[in-house]
């Protein structure tokens, strides 16, 4: 396990050769979630699916720098109403069996006004659904956790909000019940692999 996190790091590095000081991070124990709220006939659904796989740097002396490959499994996808999910994971709307994965990489950062990614922070990306990759951008926060100290960087919250239209990942199907804005939210508990 511990040659597993050194060479983690040392791979992190290399890919940021700008940035020595970038930290690579994993998901921490509570792992992390995607929750999508979308209208069907007019009513607010709200589903989750849990995030497989991330690959997060972060340089804290340059925030705008730093990255995430984000990766789910929308086979896992569901919303509480196993109807409404199966239809949910069909072949016209997410089309699971075919395109089992979702993945969003980052592109760039763009800090708030005061220079910090806690408050009006923005992260842009590719996000790729159903084979269609087409550019997002979500809102983002960056915390660490309360009663820490400024430097302690080791376990950080990360909150993600945003809107797609499914219609531009191919997802047309139950058009007439459901509505084309999907709103996400991912939030995640991260930790240093350093």
């Amino acid at each position: 396990m511990k040659r597993r996190t050194v060479l983690a790091g040392a791979l992190a590095v290399l890919a940021y050769p700008m940035h020595v000081d970038a930290r690579p991070y994993t998901l921490g124990p509570d792992d992390a979630t995607i929750t999508y709220t979308f209208n069907l006939g007019g009513t607010p659904v709200r589903g989750i699916v849990p995030v497989e796989r991330a690959n997060l740097s972060i340089v804290a002396k340059n925030l705008a720098a730093s990255t995430a490959d984000v990766t789910a499994d929308v086979r896992r996808a569901r919303t509480g109403l196993l109807p409404i999910t199966e239809a949910l994971k069909s072949r016209s709307v997410l089309a699971a069996a075919e395109f089992p994965k979702a993945r969003f990489r980052s592109t760039r950062v763009t800090l708030g006004p005061d220079g910090r990614m806690s408050d009006g922070a923005t992260l842009g990306g590719l996000l790729t659904l159903r084979g269609v990759t087409r550019d997002v951008r979500f809102n983002a926060q960056l915390f660490r956790n309360t009663g820490t100290a400024p430097d302690d960087l080791d376990r950080l919250t990360v909150i993600l909000n945003g809107s797609v239209n499914r219609r531009d990942y191919g997802a047309k199907g139950y058009g007439e019940l459901v509505g084309d804005t999907v709103h996400i939210e991912i939030r995640a508990r991260i930790e240093t692999t350093l």
